[in-house]
Protein backbone atom coordinates (compact mmCIF):
# COMPACT_ATOMS: atom_id res chain seq x y z
CA UNK A 1 0.00 0.00 0.00
CA UNK A 2 1.06 3.22 -0.85
CA UNK A 3 0.48 6.49 1.19
CA UNK A 4 -0.22 9.93 -0.44
CA UNK A 5 0.09 13.16 1.96
CA UNK A 6 -0.88 16.46 -0.37
CA UNK A 7 -0.05 20.10 0.46
CA UNK A 8 0.26 23.60 -0.20
CA UNK A 9 -2.72 24.36 -1.18
CA UNK A 10 -4.48 27.75 -0.42
CA UNK A 11 -6.27 31.07 -1.97
CA UNK A 12 -4.40 32.72 -4.57
CA UNK A 13 -5.76 35.79 -6.69
CA UNK A 14 -5.82 35.21 -10.42
CA UNK A 15 -2.78 35.24 -12.35
CA UNK A 16 -0.89 34.03 -9.02
CA UNK A 17 0.87 30.95 -8.41
CA UNK A 18 1.08 27.75 -6.14
CA UNK A 19 2.94 24.93 -5.99
CA UNK A 20 1.33 21.43 -4.84
CA UNK A 21 3.46 18.97 -2.96
CA UNK A 22 2.55 14.93 -2.95
CA UNK A 23 4.29 13.08 0.22
CA UNK A 24 4.85 9.40 -1.21
CA UNK A 25 5.47 6.46 1.64
CA UNK A 26 4.77 2.99 1.49
CA UNK A 27 5.31 0.32 -0.98
CA UNK A 28 6.32 2.82 -4.27
CA UNK A 29 7.74 1.17 -7.41
CA UNK A 30 9.75 3.79 -9.79
CA UNK A 31 8.13 2.14 -13.02
CA UNK A 32 4.72 3.41 -10.67
CA UNK A 33 2.86 6.72 -12.34
CA UNK A 34 1.97 9.51 -10.51
CA UNK A 35 -1.28 11.91 -11.56
CA UNK A 36 -2.45 14.98 -9.89
CA UNK A 37 -6.77 15.03 -10.07
CA UNK A 38 -8.94 17.92 -8.94
CA UNK A 39 -12.48 17.91 -8.51
CA UNK A 40 -14.51 21.40 -8.37
CA UNK A 41 -17.99 21.80 -6.33
CA UNK A 42 -20.44 20.00 -8.07
CA UNK A 43 -18.36 18.66 -10.50
CA UNK A 44 -16.82 15.06 -10.96
CA UNK A 45 -13.25 14.77 -10.67
CA UNK A 46 -10.81 15.43 -13.20
CA UNK A 47 -7.16 14.23 -14.51
CA UNK A 48 -4.84 17.51 -14.86
CA UNK A 49 -1.17 15.81 -15.17
CA UNK A 50 0.41 12.43 -14.99
CA UNK A 51 4.56 11.72 -14.83
CA UNK A 52 6.37 8.58 -14.71
CA UNK A 53 7.97 8.12 -12.11
CA UNK A 54 11.44 6.54 -13.75
CA UNK A 55 11.60 8.43 -17.15
CA UNK A 56 9.94 11.37 -16.32
CA UNK A 57 7.70 11.90 -19.30
CA UNK A 58 4.82 13.97 -17.97
CA UNK A 59 0.85 14.56 -19.98
CA UNK A 60 -1.33 17.41 -19.52
CA UNK A 61 -4.68 18.22 -20.09
CA UNK A 62 -5.39 21.13 -22.63
CA UNK A 63 -6.81 23.93 -20.03
CA UNK A 64 -3.49 23.67 -17.63
CA UNK A 65 -0.68 22.97 -20.80
CA UNK A 66 2.07 25.76 -20.34
CA UNK A 67 0.54 26.79 -17.02
CA UNK A 68 1.20 23.76 -15.31
CA UNK A 69 4.16 21.52 -14.73
CA UNK A 70 4.41 18.33 -13.00
CA UNK A 71 7.94 17.05 -11.67
CA UNK A 72 9.27 14.76 -9.15
CA UNK A 73 12.14 14.74 -6.41
CA UNK A 74 13.38 10.88 -6.76
CA UNK A 75 15.39 11.91 -2.73
CA UNK A 76 12.34 12.86 -1.30
CA UNK A 77 10.06 10.84 -3.28
CA UNK A 78 7.72 13.83 -3.78
CA UNK A 79 5.89 14.71 -6.79
CA UNK A 80 5.16 18.43 -7.26
CA UNK A 81 2.32 20.27 -9.44
CA UNK A 82 3.51 23.72 -10.40
CA UNK A 83 0.61 26.06 -10.88
CA UNK A 84 0.87 29.41 -12.67
CA UNK A 85 -0.83 31.99 -14.33
CA UNK A 86 -4.22 30.57 -12.08
CA UNK A 87 -7.85 31.39 -13.10
CA UNK A 88 -10.74 30.89 -10.97
CA UNK A 89 -11.89 28.17 -12.96
CA UNK A 90 -8.86 26.55 -11.50
CA UNK A 91 -10.73 26.13 -8.06
CA UNK A 92 -10.73 22.29 -6.86
CA UNK A 93 -9.85 19.95 -4.77
CA UNK A 94 -6.51 18.71 -5.99
CA UNK A 95 -5.85 15.41 -5.21
CA UNK A 96 -2.27 13.26 -5.73
CA UNK A 97 -2.65 9.61 -7.30
CA UNK A 98 -0.26 6.51 -8.19
CA UNK A 99 -0.91 4.01 -10.74
CA UNK A 100 0.90 0.76 -10.84
CA UNK A 101 2.82 -0.39 -13.50
CA UNK A 102 1.12 -2.69 -16.04
CA UNK A 103 -2.31 -1.79 -13.66
CA UNK A 104 -5.03 0.46 -15.92
CA UNK A 105 -6.55 2.66 -12.63
CA UNK A 106 -4.87 4.86 -9.92
CA UNK A 107 -5.30 3.04 -7.00
CA UNK A 108 -3.42 5.14 -4.33
CA UNK A 109 -4.99 8.81 -3.61
CA UNK A 110 -4.43 11.49 -0.93
CA UNK A 111 -7.00 13.52 0.98
CA UNK A 112 -6.69 16.48 -0.79
CA UNK A 113 -5.86 19.68 -0.56
CA UNK A 114 -7.88 23.24 -1.66
CA UNK A 115 -7.08 25.68 -4.41
CA UNK A 116 -8.95 28.05 -4.20
CA UNK A 117 -8.58 31.29 -7.08
CA UNK A 118 -10.12 34.56 -6.52
CA UNK A 119 -11.07 36.65 -9.33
Amino acid sequence: QVQLVESGGGLVQAGGSLRLSCTISGRFSTFDTMGWFRQAPGKEREFVAQITWRAGNAYYIDSVKGRFFISRDDVENTVFLQMNNLKPEDTAVYYCARRAQFVSNWDSWGQGTQVTVSS
